[in-house]
């Protein structure tokens, strides 16, 4: 399965259609070079601010307000993306409203053959929550690829172990992350996660990244990071887990996934990580105590 994770520069379409003809040329350019699975940044939605001007984009919570109008458009162009060009499409993420004033932070699948699926983002930044409006999701899901077990994992998501290892006993075997970082420090603890994670549970890890400035954005200010598909450290793997990473103005990282040869590392593996994971909860570990030293 190969898979191509974006290092999207932030930009600002006069209107939806100029939004959905770039992200098409964009996507078409993954397909073209046979990627299956597709993954674009976090807060891609908030593009979409720039088409009501300045006054709007540069009010957040008038930019949530505003984008819900695209919503349907949303959904029919990248389902129609996906459909045309024959592959998954992960279609960042978009602030979605509750109806209660509220937003979730979605990140929509689209399949083939005309489905879509959806994970919300569970843990909110200390951005997320100042907001008062974005709230957290309460669902945690699973899908089926081309025969393999996928999750997703948005941004700050990444850096928590047990969601992601409860997808990973679901059968997770590939974590998806749109991320959307703005300096240097979260750029890192995103890279990091995504690393930790692809250790923890012997999975592949892919990770979309936001480029760029945006000024008239206060979600989409500054943008910093590098696109990367990350693996285990272990035998027959990339010792340094990177499998694809961009540089510069590359806007793909793109890698072919062997799940079979992911599966037979355990074999062989100088660690195990993942068949160790138990060792830890022991009820003598689970929590530790205070001590004294002896004389």
């Amino acid at each position: 399965m190969k898979v191509a994770v974006a290092k999207h520069f932030v930009g600002q379409p006069a209107d939806f259609a100029a939004f959905a003809e770039r992200q098409a040329a964009l996507v078409g350019e993954a397909a073209a070079a046979g990627a299956r699975v597709v993954v674009l940044p976090e807060y891609l939605s908030l593009e979409l601010a720039s088409t009501f001007g300045r006054p709007v984009s540069s009010d957040l919570q008038a930019s949530l307000a505003a984008i819900q109008q695209h919503r349907g458009a949303w959904l029919a162009s990248f389902s129609a993306l996906a459909r045309r060009l024959h592959i998954h499409l992960v279609a960042g993420s978009f602030l979605l409203a509750t109806g209660t004033g509220r937003y979730r932070n979605r990140s929509d699948w689209f399949t083939p053959d005309g489905g879509h699926g959806w994970q919300d983002k569970l843990q909110l930044t200390g951005f997320e929550k100042r907001t008062g409006v974005i709230e957290g999701g309460d669902a945690l899901k699973v899908f089926e690829v081309d025969g393999v077990r996928a999750g997703v994992s948005i941004c700050y998501d990444s850096e928590f172990p047990l969601p992601v290892r409860a997808q990973a006993d679901a059968g997770a075997r590939l974590l998806v992350v749109p991320s959307c970082t703005d300096t240097a420090a979260g750029a890192t603890r995103v890279r990091v996660g995504c690393l930790a994670r692809a250790l923890e549970n012997r999975m592949f890890v892919a990770q979309a990244v936001t480029a760029g400035l945006a000024e008239w954005s206060p979600a989409l200010d500054v943008n910093t990071g590098e696109a990367a598909i990350y693996a285990p450290m272990d035998v027959g793997l990339p010792a340094d887990g990177i499998l694809a990473q961009t540089r510069g103005e590359q806007a793909w990282a793109m890698a072919e996934l062997d799940f079979a040869a992911l599966a037979a590392s355990r074999a062989g593996a100088q660690v195990a990580n993942d068949r160790d994971w138990p060792g830890q909860l022991q009820p003598a570990l689970v929590r530790a105590s205070l001590c004294g030293f002896g004389r």
